[in-house]
């Protein structure tokens, strides 16, 4: 079909949200609540993204602590939220915001859990301390979605499902428009707009070890193309999942005390960990255990319970295949656990999980984990289950403000998109940065923004036209794609080759270059192409990401990085909050670093707030009891 860009079907929204997450669609809801009557939800898939496709044995929400008599404050979660990486505002926006969004999703239905006297109780979860997290099961961020997305539906939000936005376009130094394409209509359609919120999640094509949901693709690249600064793109969050079905094996899998086994090419197994405490081959199980609530690789716990990770890896550099086993118990473990002491007896005892096999105390402990596998045909009473050490989180992003505005006027960032979470994040806390970003942007659109959608269409055509070269890539999109997943999961991921990645960006440019001319016409496989362009533009802005933070710490983020001789560094400064900054300047990637927002002190007088709030948002009072 010739492109013909008069041809494009031209839309005007005043606001457009992509993505169809937990961050999207509450970001939909809480703009129509708010009286944005020009706004659409943009989606390659309704029923697409980590939100409706992930989780974990015990998904976790992180907010204010809602139960018990230990004290908490606003002040103090914010704190708690502080780690390298993370700007103060967000952080105190986060923690300020997190019971008024939590409380949001009960009202909606979601099921977290309350005692008898109506307590929302809390746990201990990854780098925390205070028993913040609550979870409404493994499932919790889809329970969150498929709430959020009743409600923009009825409300009558139109949802545009089955579009790829795939370039932001820019006028007068502002976002202007958004270019999208439909491979089943075969089309492209232009939206015209003020404000675009960014809900698209974390760059899930970027690795081939990955824990993100196959459905998930994520379009960080389309927003680097447009300029945008980033921020942190060089930290993840990386940890031990299962291959065959993509999902974290942490919690309770660990906490049960599986046989961690390695299986050569000639079907030989090998318990591995025996033989890496072979002085005493019972710190393999406690290790283990502790990987249930220290689930994400951590440089600082390389030699402890990250050490794990680092064996797993090695065993799969080998060309073993690693497997947890619920079969049976670890060769130094007791089947009566008479020989396990210290945190992981205690918890066993207090749970009751003193079962003979690790199958039989998942089932006591955590029954509907077992059924997940069983619903993706894995019986983890019968065999043994495939893991390998994978990328599931990004901790950078876009860089937002306290509104969640990037540097381009108009533009949001919210979810994981935004780069808002530090390299030691508490676990759940993305699901909090979902609705509290996505309600202060959309709070920003209603009460602050004056901007409007242009009416002339000429200039964005012209800027598609161009959004359209790039794409020429010779041979298979997906093998090509598959082949850079693969040599960054192997040079830059938990353990990071600076050679290799410098290697790495030069094959990524030079394979960028070679696609760079003009489509005469839509090629069948444009989305492939378009989600490969994202890809490797996102690749290089990471990985000039990673060789900034190895220049400025040795090592960040939860990279240990080489140091040429065959060993790792894993030297961080202490006391520096920094945030690497990274920005497309003449086609290339530039990284910085700038000290990071502190937390601000923001004002406690309460007849100023209230004033402040009513010239914010047109409150009056004339509500007020007139007695």
């Amino acid at each position: 079909m010739p492109i013909a860009l008069s041809e494009i079907e031209t839309v005007t929204y005043r606001t457009v949200v992509i993505g169809s997450g937990c961050a999207g669609l509450n970001a939909a809801d809480r703009l129509s609540d708010l009286g944005e009557k020009s706004l659409c939800v943009l989606t390659d898939g309704i029923n697409r993204g980590t939100s409706r496709n992930a989780g974990s044995d015990k998904q976790t929400y992180y907010k204010l602590s809602l139960a018990g008599d230990k004290p908490d404050s606003v002040r103090e979660m914010a704190d708690s939220l502080i780690s390298e990486g993370v700007n103060g505002d967000t952080a105190l926006c986060e923690a300020a915001a997190s019971a008024q969004c939590f409380f949001r999703l009960v009202q909606l239905g979601v099921g977290f859990p309350t005692n008898e006297y109506g307590e929302f109780v809390g746990y201990r979860t990854d780098h925390d301390t205070r028993g913040r997290a609550t979870s409404a099961g493994p499932l919790t961020s889809k329970k969150m979605t498929e709430a959020l997305e009743r409600e923009v539906r009825r409300k009558n939000v139109p949802i545009l499902d089955g579009w790829t936005a795939f370039r932001l376009l820019t006028h007068e130094n502002r976002v202007a428009g958004v270019l999208a394409y439909s491979e089943k209509e075969g089309k492209l359609k232009l939206l015209l707009t003020a404000h675009v919120i960014l809900a698209t999640g974390g760059p899930a094509l970027i690795y081939e070890a990955s824990v993100f949901p196959e459905s998930q693709q994520g379009m960080t690249g389309m927003a680097a193309l447009a300029g945008a600064r980033m921020s942190n793109l060089h930290q993840w969050q990386y940890g031990l999942a299962s291959v065959a079905f993509r999902w974290n094996v942490s919690g309770s899998y660990q906490q049960v005390l599986p046989r961690y086994v390695s299986v050569d090419a000639d079907g030989t197994e090998h318990e591995f960990l025996i033989d890496a405490f072979s002085d005493d081959p019972m710190e393999g199980v406690r290790l283990s255990f502790l990987k249930g609530y220290q689930w994400p690789f951590d440089v600082r716990k390389a030699d402890a319970s990250s050490k794990i990770d680092l064996l797993v890896q090695a065993e799969n550099l080998k060309g073993r295949r690693v497997f947890l086993d619920f079969r049976r118990n670890p060769s130094p473990l007791k089947d009566d656990l008479a020989n396990l002491d210290g945190e992981a007896g205690e918890y066993l005892r207090k749970t009751g999980a003193m079962q003979g096999t690790p199958f039989k105390r998942l089932m006591w402990m955590n029954e509907p984990a077992v059924k997940l596998y069983r619903a993706h045909g894995i019986d983890l009473e019968k065999e043994m289950l495939e893991i390998r050490v994978c990328a599931q989180h990004h901790n950078g992003g876009v860089a937002v403000d306290r509104n969640w505005l990037t540097s381009i006027p108009g533009l949001y960032a919210a979810g994981e998109a935004a780069g808002t979470f530090g390299a030691y994040r508490p676990g759940g806390s993305a699901l909090n940065a979902t609705q509290v970003g996505s309600m202060r942007a959309a709070a920003h659109i209603a009460f602050e923004s004056k901007l409007q959608p242009t009416k002339d269409p000429e200039p964005l055509l012209t800027q598609a036209e161009e959004a359209l070269r790039g794409l020429a890539f010779g041979g298979d999109p997906e093998e090509t794609g598959a082949l850079f997943r693969r040599e960054m999961s192997r040079c830059g991921a938990h353990i990071r080759d600076l050679s290799s990645l410098r290697e790495l960006d030069r094959q990524l440019r030079k394979t960028l270059e070679s696609a760079e001319a003009p489509l005469e016409e839509l090629p069948s496989d444009l989305e492939a192409r378009v989600r490969l362009r994202d890809q490797l533009v996102t690749q290089r802005a990471v990985i000039s990401a990673m060789l900034a933070a190895a220049e400025v710490y040795g090592s960040t983020g939860a990279g240990l990085v080489s140091d040429g001789k065959g060993g790792h560094l894993a030297h961080r400064e202490p006391g520096k909050n920094l945030v690497l900054y990274t920005q497309m300047e003449g086609g290339e990637f530039v990284t910085e670093a700038e000290p990071a927002r502190p937390v601000p002190e923001g004002e406690q007088w309460f007849e100023t707030v209230w004033k402040k709030y009513r010239e914010r948002t047109g409150e009056d009072g004339d509500d007020c009891d007139q007695r």
